[in-house]
């Protein structure tokens, strides 16, 4: 091989090389937190009322989402969205995705409720709750909060939360913070990557 093939080959391997290494090391669509908060951890009650803790989906890509069932607009808007995704998943990957939609309404959302609600927008989606100072300290282990506003006449009231949704890998290790406004394509892309990035 004369040293000019010779030095082709050697560039040409290179720019493949330097290639890959940009695709694995590409920034995320959605924001990147990983070791800024702490690894995914509760214990909640599930939608037939069985205390269930984080490594209940071990192994699974989970996405944590807190609000409640009575929500006019955000909550509705962000799950249907999060099921439109999961659906959007190439298929060999999306039964290692999770929704875990934590309901900060212990006081209406029953498990009978809440399991009527999540079965809406389809069968990825697991609701959980718990007492509301258990709430109130997850929700703190993750930077927000959430408050009840005055019940009308009816005892009906609003709660103001977060619509952020946390992203924790296979390991329950916290990667990315998906927020208002992401693409579908953008999510579909992040969340497949994480799945690829455990099973690998």
């Amino acid at each position: 091989m004369s040293r000019r093939i010779l030095a082709r080959t050697l560039i040409g391997g290179l720019a493949l090389l330097l290639s890959a290494c940009q695709d694995t090391q590409a920034p995320f669509n959605g924001k990147d937190i990983s070791g800024v908060m702490p690894d995914l951890a509760f214990e909640l009650r599930d939608t037939n009322g069985q205390t269930v803790t984080q490594t209940d989906y071990d192994g699974q890509v989970r996405l944590l989402f807190f609000g409640y069932t009575s929500c006019p607009d955000v909550c509705p808007t962000t799950l249907a969205e999060l099921n439109r995704v999961m659906t959007a998943m190439p298929t060999d990957l999306r039964d290692d995705l999770t929704a875990l939609f934590v309901s900060v309404d212990p006081k209406r959302d029953t498990p009978q409720r809440l399991d009527q609600y999540v079965h809406f927008f389809g069968d990825r989606i697991v609701g959980l709750t718990g007492p509301e100072p258990t709430l109130r300290t997850l929700a703190k282990r993750y930077r927000t909060t959430f408050g009840y506003g005055d019940a009308d006449e009816q005892g009906n009231y609003d709660v103001s939360h977060s619509s952020a949704i946390y992203v924790f890998d296979q390991a329950g290790e916290v990667r990315l913070l998906l927020r208002p406004g992401m693409t579908r394509d953008a999510m579909v892309e992040d969340l497949s990557r994480l799945v690829r990035q455990g099973t690998s």
